[in-house]
């Protein structure tokens, strides 16, 4: 089975909402596999989902990531069926069980990941099915006789869990359709793939039907100084932020983030910038192309560690954005 290439326009660049539409009908022409709206603090995945699901015909619509404490798993279970309908079946799933600021925002606790997480994916399979739903779990209870009140048409949702750590990526080899790796080098690729795998193995299930997907962020531009700028903004905010800081170190990029943030203590985000070198950005999961050939090459070794699909999330490094976004879809759909 080949890998399947996906696009992801998300919020690194603040594309406005609707403009993020007009892409999708592009994306979708380019032959990307899917196209994947990320969550946080950005533009919300299920509203553009459905827009982007009633412009569109084939291809499929995933959220990367939603976390679990920014709506109950019973209306997540609604959401779900409903877009389901809506696109013919087209929907991914990508969940993540985010981290203590994530939940904060949401008045949530951020304990108990593991169980948080196996809880929330059984109620909204079972709601997104139509089933009759009285869960009573550790963390979450549904009360009495929750039923969607129609048959949806397309009771299976694949669901992706977001994971790194060694017990979550064994736990989506349990319970889940996939694993989605937000920032991982091919060799960590490897290694979870293998955990992944061997979580379903322990619990009965064929290892080679669960899929692998990761993540590759991209900027295409003529002048590779203009084309790494953008992406080195992205990358310092994920050098300097506490979840993602933690999970660089363990990549072994400690000397690295360290240097970062010191820069970031003595002189603010610029100068943290200024210490993110090229030879650092070049061993991250990024690919500042000047072509679209180049792109691709250098997307290779995440396909043989095992990804399943790749997503691109195209980090765009002109103004207007969206135009910036129009010009790789257009190169990717003629290459």
């Amino acid at each position: 089975m080949g890998t399947i290439y996906d696009i992801e326009i998300n919020s690194a660049a603040h594309y406005p909402a609707a403009g993020v539409i007009d892409l999708v009908e592009m994306t979708e022409a380019a032959g990307f596999g899917a196209f994947w709206k990320g969550e946080s603090n950005s533009t919300d995945p299920v509203v553009l989902l459905s827009a982007a699901a009633s412009r569109t015909k084939t291809i499929k619509l995933g959220t990367a990531i939603y976390h679990i404490y920014g709506r109950s798993p019973v209306t997540l279970g609604i959401q779900s069926a409903t877009l389901q309908d809506l696109s013919n079946g087209r929907l991914l799933l990508g969940l993540g069980v985010a981290n203590k600021s994530i939940a904060g925002w949401h008045g949530g606790v951020f304990d108990r990941p593991l169980r948080r997480a196996r809880e929330y994916i059984e109620i909204v399979r079972k709601v997104a099915a139509g089933e009759r739903v009285e869960y009573e779990g550790e963390i979450y209870q549904t009360g009495k006789r929750f039923q969607l009140s129609w048959k949806p048409s397309h009771p299976v949702v694949p669901i992706y869990l977001a994971g790194l750590g060694p017990q979550m990526t064994k736990l989506v080899g349990k319970i889940a359709d996939g694993v989605f790796i937000n920032m991982a080098t091919p060799a960590k690729i490897r290694e979870i793939a293998e955990r992944v795998r061997e979580g379903a193995r322990e619990a009965g299930r064929d290892p080679s039907k669960i899929e692998i997907v990761a993540k590759c962020r991209v900027s295409l531009n003529p002048d590779r100084q203009l084309a790494r700028s953008r992406l080195r903004q992205v990358l310092t905010f994920y050098n300097l932020a506490d979840h993602y800081s933690d999970m660089l170190k363990g990549l072994g990029f400690e000397p690295e983030v360290n240097a970062i943030q010191e820069a970031f203590q003595k002189g603010g985000f610029k100068v943290a910038m200024a210490a993110l070198s090229d030879n650092y950005m070049d061993r991250l999961p990024v690919v500042p192309g000047t072509s679209i050939a180049e792109i691709k090459e250098r997307l290779l070794p995440f396909t043989e560690a095992g990804a399943t699909r790749l997503v691109i999330p195209y980090v765009p490094v002109t103004e207007p954005v969206v135009e910036d976004a129009r010009k790789f879809l257009r190169a990717w759909g003629n290459s």
